[in-house]
């Protein structure tokens, strides 16, 4: 089949006066810059969309044979994601809206003006691209190797994968390190996953949410009469791990008596239920977390020196999301299926100025962040495009979002115009940048198909030439 990608985008006009197809063939073509085909039967037109890809459709209502209703009602049913326009005569508005019931974009009534058919056609051909770059995510995300339910293909990601790859063949204690929403948690599971532990126990602790006392026995048990309400012998989290792994999540948390402790586990092997005086031999691979700078805490006698190098045997250094912005439209049409199907939601899709907001934002909470605003956004947009609004942009920092006073003082339209160039041109430049001005490389580092990459380099003047 005739590859989706290519240079102009193709339309197909159809209309059963001849005079009306070359009219508009000659206009559509010349104020577009695009490809033009044209059908004088709704006939003709479906077995073209059978056998060759269009990004828009332009047809007549009111054909002999199959009229324009019926047309449209076959081509949802071999290429749903076409875009269709639909022309109708003055004065019949009512079957136009029956059109747009069975999944037309748009409609535009005869005669027209030029200037409004081109307006309405570019909207629909800016909706047709944003409609594939969508599906063409979404095939990258079914197609590529998810690695242990992490989505992300950036090669800051691809050495997290290799790592965890590594370490799953060992039995080596192993700390993970990164910001809070950075998927810890996944790189723990993904460890444990791997290796020949799997199938025995996989036992997380989060030590931030337990108190000191409590966290002391939940780790390592208690025998009956320990303390007050100890009515009975309990088992040890590190003796339940036993065989598999613990991971003690958020290790910089814990207080000096605890890390005590823990250090003689994994120093020996072994440790002693609180009441208990014979020590027991546990067989556990201990994983840990920390978003803390364990190395300032050390200076401040707040961590064990000993016990953090016996934990950082292997550092494993999760990248926060500011760091793999070119895994952002991987992430947003994951968590978009995800969340419509979780909330029996129609599918949504992410409007392009949102879209370009997402790779400007810092993401201070990491991809946690970004998954709780695609399900807020999920549940919240009213319609079928997600946009702006629908996510509560004011709760941004004004150096993340706000304009500065210089743009303030602009037309919102203008300043916002104005943001998204400066945007382009540092997100593109330093993508082109890392690939030695190679655009084809950079548009698949942006998650862009070529043609669009090239569309906003020319809009803001940027030349590979430049970067090579």
């Amino acid at each position: 089949m005739e590859s989706l990608i290519s240079m102009k985008a193709k339309l197909l006009v159809v209309d059963d006066e001849a005079d009306m197809l070359n009219l508009l063939k000659r206009s559509i073509g010349e104020d577009l810059d695009c490809h033009v085909e044209t059908a004088l039967s709704g006939e003709e037109a479906f077995r073209l969309i059978e056998r060759k890809p269009f990004d828009l459709a332009l047809v007549d209502i009111r054909m002999p044979g199959m009229d324009g209703i019926e047309l449209l009602e076959r081509i949802k049913q071999v290429d749903p994601w076409l875009t269709v326009v639909m022309m109708t005569a003055y004065g019949v508005i009512e079957v136009a809206v029956e059109s747009i019931k069975k999944g037309a974009y748009d409609f535009i009534t005869k005669p027209f003006d030029q200037d409004d058919l081109i307006r309405v056609l570019r909207k629909a051909l800016e909706r047709s691209r944003l409609l594939r770059e969508n599906l063409n995510l979404r095939k990258r995300i079914k197609e590529e190797d998810t690695f242990q339910n992490f989505i992300g293909v950036s090669p800051r990601m691809q050495k997290v994968y290799d790592t965890i790859q590594m370490l799953s063949k060992t039995d080596v204690t192993v700390l993970i390190t990164g910001e809070s929403g950075t998927g810890k948690n996944l790189a723990a599971k993904a460890i444990h996953a791997l290796s020949h532990r799997s199938a025995k126990p996989y036992v997380r602790v989060s030590c931030p949410t337990l108190p000191e006392n409590i966290l002391e026995s939940e780790l390592f048990g208690y025998k009956k009469g320990a303390f007050t309400h100890a009515t009975q012998d309990k088992k040890g989290l590190f003796e339940e791990a036993h065989g598999g792994t613990i991971y003690l999540d958020e290790i910089g948390d814990i207080s000096p008596s605890i890390q005590t402790k823990l250090l003689q586990v994994l120093e020996d092997k072994e440790m002693k239920p609180l009441g208990q005086t014979k020590t027991i031999c546990v067989d556990v691979r201990v994983i840990a977390s920390t978003n803390s700078d364990l190395r300032s805490k050390m200076d401040t006698r707040e961590f064990r020196e000993d016990l953090f190098y016996r934990l950082n045997v292997v550092n494993v250094e999760m990248p926060p999301l500011r760091e793999r912005k070119e895994d952002i439209p991987l992430l947003v049409h994951h968590f978009l299926d995800k969340y419509c199907t979780k909330f029996n939601r129609k599918k949504k899709q992410i409007s392009s100025d949102l879209m370009q907001l997402f790779l400007e934002r810092n993401w201070e909470g990491n991809v946690r962040e970004l998954k709780n605003t695609i399900k807020g956004a999920v549940v919240m947009a009213p319609e079928d495009w997600i946009r702006i609004e629908d996510i509560g942009w004011h709760r941004f920092t004004e150096s993340q979002t706000s304009p500065t006073d210089e743009l303030s003082a602009l037309p919102y339209r203008e300043a916002k115009q104005r943001v998204l160039k400066r945007f382009n041109v540092n997100y593109i430049s330093n993508a082109l940048r890392q690939t030695s001005g190679n655009v084809t490389k950079a548009a698949q580092q942006c998650g862009l198909e070529r043609q669009s990459l090239q569309q906003i380099m020319k809009k803001c003047g940027i030349k590979s030439i430049d970067f090579r």
